[in-house]
């Protein structure tokens, strides 16, 4: 039985978006060749295997939703995806190094003084935790002890997203200032 041709597993996988054999079959194809794109433009093994796994993400993501246009042409579909992707990596780096010679000199000086910063009290931030209202209190652990996003915290706690931010923003600002007074 002959292999399928790339255009057949990407109708596969815009037919059937579980269809794993396809997917496989598709990343066991492209990633000799997003390496070799990534070692050449980017010249370094750990960025190519890195451009590989941005660019298969962004491909099979593409295919389960429908957004190649024509299955036919996956490979110039991979190939533009890998040309985007070390763009916007090359701009990302130039912009970090004009940001870095611009304001570089100042973060020496940023650098935090324990003299000048007091120390957060672990029994200071307790209490001013319980002068919170429960909910206040439920979005701020929720939020940073349990990481959780505020669409997570908002389906948790039967309300908005939008509610979950305002509730986060008015806890933060409560303890910002409970822990600020002297």
């Amino acid at each position: 039985m002959a292999e399928p041709e790339d255009h057949e597993l990407a109708r596969r996988i815009a037919a059937a978006p579980g269809d794993k054999e396809a997917e496989v079959e598709i990343v066991r194809r492209f990633t000799p060749r997003i390496r070799l794109y990534g070692l050449r433009h980017l010249r370094d093994e750990q960025a190519a295997l890195d451009l590989v796994q941005e660019v298969l993400m962004t491909t099979l993501v593409a295919l389960r939703d429908g957004r190649v246009k024509d299955p036919d042409r996956l490979p110039s579909f991979v190939l533009g995806t890998c040309r985007l992707t070390v763009t916007n990596q090359r701009r990302t780096e130039y912009r970090r190094i004009r940001l870095l010679a611009e304001f570089g000199h100042t973060l020496g000086e940023a650098s935090c003084d324990p003299g000048r910063h007091a120390a957060l009290d672990d029994d200071r931030l307790a209490q001013c935790m319980e002068r919170l209202s429960a909910r206040e209190r439920a979005v701020v652990v929720l939020t940073f002890y349990a990481e959780r996003t505020a669409e997570e915290i908002a389906r948790e706690l039967g309300t908005s997203r939008g509610n979950v931010r305002v509730v986060r923003h008015r806890a933060l600002a409560r303890l910002h200032e409970c822990l600020e007074a002297p």
